[in-house]
């Protein structure tokens, strides 16, 4: 299986990506280049204390082993005693304007060989929002960015990932959505290998289409410590949905992927109360009761 043409699209998806941030921030990246020590390595580009973005990262990484770490294979016994190779591009963006959501982003590409055998592949992402302050428009125009980047390949493909996405980025121990959801997917490999590939791409080919919009509408919006204050408090929620949950962040950990790299998606500012709750009919209280409740915006 040659993978060079996915290598390819996602260090262009990654320039590209990173390109339009830093004409909309108007600081550069750092772009920082990594190896790991038993194979691969990736590039990771951050900006930190940015105009726009508090923290924001766009990492590529490219990983090979002879074993997979347990978050990989302890659900799939037919990949026991296989080398891998995994490839993606991950982003967290957290704008310092609380009226900015968060979002991140991640396509990622698997493969696992045993001799002559074919090899087990799979397509995986999605893209979801995090907003602290709702606005429908947003939100509809989001879902509706994540729909057009899927029907192309059928139409069942959005409300599936649509659910899948609100299922995964869901905090149990909460019981709240992280976000307003938006599209996910994993383990993907149900049509032909060129098929698959292109929804994967045009799913990352949607995700500056999805959320730009939503920063030119809300970037200039004033602001001031209350909402800053919710916004730190509303952060602590993804710490603990990455740190918990998330199969990404583990599978990088124990893979012996780059820490840097890994928890570059943590927020820099955060704050956590003790069983705080908003007040009735604020617009701190709309977000909870309106938005973080995995209705349908399309």
């Amino acid at each position: 299986m040659d993978t060079s043409g996915i290598k390819t699209y996602l260090l262009g998806l990654q320039d590209r990506i990173v390109t339009a941030l830093e004409r909309e921030d108007g600081k550069p990246f750092r772009r920082d280049g990594w190896e790991r020590a038993d194979g691969g390595g990736g590039i990771s580009a951050l900006v930190e204390e940015g105009n726009l973005l508090e923290r924001g990262g766009v990492n590529f990484s490219h990983v090979m082993g002879r074993g997979l770490p347990p978050s990989a294979s302890a659900h799939r016994s037919e990949l026991a005693g296989r080398h891998f190779e995994a490839m993606g591009v991950s982003l967290v963006l957290h704008p310092r304007n609380p009226y900015v959501p968060t979002v991140h982003m991640n396509v990622r590409f698997f493969a696992a060989f045993h001799g002559q055998s074919d090899p087990i592949w799979w397509f995986g992402g999605g893209m979801d929002l995090t907003p602290y302050y709702g606005f429908e428009d947003d939100a509809r125009h989001f879902h509706q960015t994540c729909k057009v980047a899927l029907d192309p390949f059928g139409e069942d493909y959005y409300p599936r990932f649509k659910k899948w996405c609100d299922e995964y980025f869901y905090l149990k121990h909460r019981a709240e959505p992280r976000g307003v959801g938006g599209i996910f997917f994993d383990d993907f490999n149900e049509i032909a290998f060129p098929q698959a590939q292109a929804l994967w791409q045009s799913v990352g080919d949607h995700f500056l289409p999805a959320y730009l919009p939503l920063v030119e509408r809300r970037k200039a919006l004033p602001y001031g410590e209350r909402e800053r204050d919710f916004q730190a408090y509303r952060r602590g929620r993804y710490v603990e949905f990455n740190l918990v949950y998330d199969r990404g962040t583990l599978f990088g950990l124990q893979s012996g992927g780059r820490t840097e790299s890994i928890l570059m998606s943590m927020p820099p500012v955060v704050r956590w109360r003790y069983d705080w709750h908003p007040e009735t009919g604020s617009s701190e209280d709309r977000l909870l009761k309106d938005f973080l409740n995995g209705r349908d915006w399309v």
